[in-house]
């Protein structure tokens, strides 16, 4: 394995950095707050949560092992898919008649049970795998500034409901301002104008060796993540992009200096208001490498950089 392929390295820890950037969207909603974009009411800053971005990469993954089918490649956390029976499965798919075996089987057999980590305690006594630490934390997403959501109003040209179609024509035909029904339904939808989001995550390699985390593993991780944004587009993501993906590696498991200091050298200088609207407002990402500690190097993944 080569320098320029040490972030590729299970046996070492990995420290990364990345860049959100969201124009005219919702990056994460929040369903306890009619789906409003996330914010830290005491600063205004916008939020993305942990799990929206792993939903992201496990949807990926998926993806690409529909077209690229590899062994060890499956997804635990599926939608449409009870929690349960994945991981009966290990007793079912490899007769394995103990909870310590179920749990290696898992590890094998689901790519974000080695790299995330899972809890499969539920179900029948008999037929679960444990718990699993996984390797790859990932932590909120935090804008750089604070943000605006603005609730933005739709009309649908259709009702949902064929009864309301029909009241509605009746209502036409008899010429009738008071009968019910109608000819379009409104709704809204919530966008962020502009924001730019920062996060950090940590892979720790003494976890990767219990679930058998191995390069090929890293590959996809990152693969995936460079790409999730570019698969996840909806109505309200439509303008999301990874603007930067910055991954510090150290030369051992443990590591050679703490993760903070290594993620204060990847900053972004805020504005300190909403205005906003371009990522050229915010001028150039400064990442300080000239004088990395010792043992450290850093591989920058997004944006590439050429010749």
């Amino acid at each position: 394995m080569t320098m320029s392929d040490a972030h590729l390295d299970p046996t070492r820890k990995h420290d990364f950095v990345f860049l959100i950037e969201a124009i005219d969207s919702n990056p994460n909603g929040d369903p306890d707050n009619a789906g409003m974009p996330r914010t830290d009411l005491v600063s205004g800053q916008g939020l993305i949560t942990d799990v929206a971005i792993k939903r992201k990469i496990r949807n990926t993954v998926a993806l690409i092992n529909t077209l690229e089918p590899r062994e060890g490649r499956e997804i635990y956390v599926e939608a449409g898919t009870a929690l349960n029976s994945q991981h009966e499965r290990a007793y079912t798919d490899s007769q394995v008649t103990d909870q310590k075996s179920a749990q290696e089987w898992m590890c094998r057999n689901f790519f974000d049970v080695r790299m995330f980590g899972a809890v499969m305690t539920t179900g029948k006594p008999t037929k679960q795998a444990g718990r699993v630490q996984g390797p790859v934390q990932i932590g909120f997403s935090r804008t750089i500034d604070p943000i605006t959501p603005l609730d933005i109003g739709i009309t649908r040209v259709t009702p949902t409901k064929a009864e309301d179609v029909k009241a509605w024509r009746e209502r036409s035909e008899a010429d009738d301002s008071d009968a019910k029904g109608k000819e379009t339904e409104m709704g809204s939808k919530y966008v962020v104008p502009y924001a730019l989001y920062r996060g950090t995550g940590h892979f720790s390699a003494p976890l990767a060796h219990r679930t058998g985390v191995t390069s090929d593993d890293l590959a996809l991780f990152w693969r995936a993540f460079e790409i999730m944004l570019e698969h996840d587009r909806a109505a309200a993501r439509a303008n999301l992009a990874l603007r930067g993906l910055y991954v510090f590696t150290h030369d051992d498991a443990f590591g050679r200096a703490p993760s903070h200091e290594l993620f204060d050298r990847i900053t972004v200088k805020a504005r300190g208001d909403a205005n906003a609207r371009t990522f050229t407002d915010y001028g150039t990402v400064e990442i300080r490498d000239t004088d990395l500690p010792p043992g450290i190097t850093l591989t920058t993944l997004l944006p590439r950089t050429t010749g």
